[in-house]
């Protein structure tokens, strides 16, 4: 297998893991050219600003095989199908309200042949049901965001820690009334990109 950002921090993948990772690059790049689901600025740069980037979430929390994740305004399919990759026994609902993407983010997934990825365009405020995880990238403020999923929480959890939202973004400050934890992500992957970037953990 070629050596990747991604293997160097998870050296543990299954061959077929590395090979759905390595697959990412070639799709996205296919699909790119019918639908702008990547940046095209990023696009040279998937596998450190959209798939390492989207693993960080694994840094903190290890997904029960029962668990549930909602992947709200997917976009171009993350966080949600890097981390479908890596916990196959685990069920992920994307979701976004741009319908075209949601067809592609589907395709994507098709294509890896990924079982424990569902598709819906929706947008979450109307979506309903409970997850263990709500996770979110730069979709919008922290505090609308916080509206939008506050009540698809599942009050049952299962992990090292509590259910509730995982939200990937810059280092702006954060103004919550809420209970949360912050991670700086350059503490795990030593890329500069990761300098500026944070994974915020918002809990009952």
């Amino acid at each position: 297998m070629i050596a990747t950002p991604v293997s160097h921090y998870f050296s543990y993948l299954s061959p077929r893991q590395q090979t759905q990772l390595q697959q990412l690059a070639p799709l996205y790049q296919a699909w790119n050219t019918r639908l702008n689901l990547i940046s095209r600025k990023d696009i040279a740069n998937l596998d450190i600003r959209h798939v390492l980037y989207s693993l960080s979430i694994a840094k903190i929390v290890t997904f029960k095989p029962s668990a549930r994740i909602l992947d709200v305004g997917t976009g171009g399919g993350f966080p949600g199908i890097p981390l479908a990759i890596l916990f196959p026994q685990v069920h992920f609902h994307l979701i976004d309200s741009v319908n075209k993407k949601i067809k592609a983010v589907q395709g994507i997934a098709q294509t890896l042949s990924l079982q424990n990825v569902t598709t819906q365009p929706v947008r979450a405020e109307v979506l309903g049901g409970t997850y263990d995880f709500v996770l979110g990238r730069a979709v919008t403020n922290l505090p609308t965001f916080y509206t939008w999923v506050k009540d698809k929480i599942s009050p049952h959890p299962q992990h090292e820690i509590p259910n509730g939202i995982l939200y990937l973004k810059g280092k702006e400050p954060i103004a919550l009334p809420l209970n949360y934890r912050t991670y700086a992500i350059g503490q795990f992957f030593r890329e500069p990109f990761f300098q500026t970037k944070q994974l915020v953990h918002i809990y009952p």
